[in-house]
């Protein structure tokens, strides 16, 4: 469940000898995270789709699938910041501050959405784009949140979610009506499941 980094550092009062201290790096479990995200982007995306008003397949409340996914996005943040955070407490103060970091381009990135839905649905007096761009501009926010902490954290499988749901995300806009939802639903909870097995495979390995 560990990864073992070395540093070498010069041995006081000795010339030319060096000593090796070994710092812990614990690997957080995104497993639990991973789940949360595929049951929210399925269940929640999934619904949205099967209740678009240009062709709906299932009458279903307006509030059921925003609750839906929004449960599920809740339960994996909790479940990102919890196995983030057991790791950084036995890992190295690199790895803590790396952790602080991340933590702040989560909210950053999120805020920055916020304020650029807003400034185009108000410019453009469309508020019923927010629909559209919030599912598609969460996912790459957080593809993108995903790309940079795989590269600091030398997480391939991370890197590679990332990737997966910046690009869906915003390929999911060049379809029409439901068509939009169906991908974040399908290509994002399918990516996000395929990373569950991934990830149990990752630690599995590493013990």
């Amino acid at each position: 469940m560990s990864a073992i980094a070395l540093v070498s550092t010069p041995l006081a009062n000795v010339p030319g000898r060096t000593v090796v201290r070994e710092h812990t790096s614990v690997l957080p479990d995104n497993r639990l995270s991973y789940a949360a995200f595929a049951a929210a982007y399925l269940v929640g995306h999934g619904a949205a789709a099967l209740n678009h008003r240009s062709a709906p397949l299932l009458d279903l409340p307006g509030w059921l699938p925003t609750g839906l996914l929004a449960t599920g996005l809740v339960v994996g943040t909790t479940a990102s910041i919890v196995a983030a955070t057991r790791a950084q407490r036995q890992g190295p103060a690199a790895e803590v501050l790396t952790g602080k970091l991340l933590g702040l381009a989560w909210a950053i990135g999120f805020t920055a959405l916020f304020l650029a839905i807003t400034g185009i649905t108000h410019t453009l007096a469309m508020p019923q784009l927010q629909g559209l761009l919030w599912p598609t501009g969460s996912g790459l926010v957080v593809g993108l949140v995903y790309l940079a902490e795989g590269a600091a954290r030398r997480n391939t499988l991370h890197f590679g979610l990332g990737s997966w749901l910046a690009l869906t995300s915003t390929a999911a806009l060049l379809l029409p009506g439901s068509g939009t939802f169906w991908v974040l639903a399908l290509a994002g909870g399918g990516g996000y499941l395929l990373a569950v097995l991934l990830e149990h495979r990752r630690l599995t390995t590493a013990r």
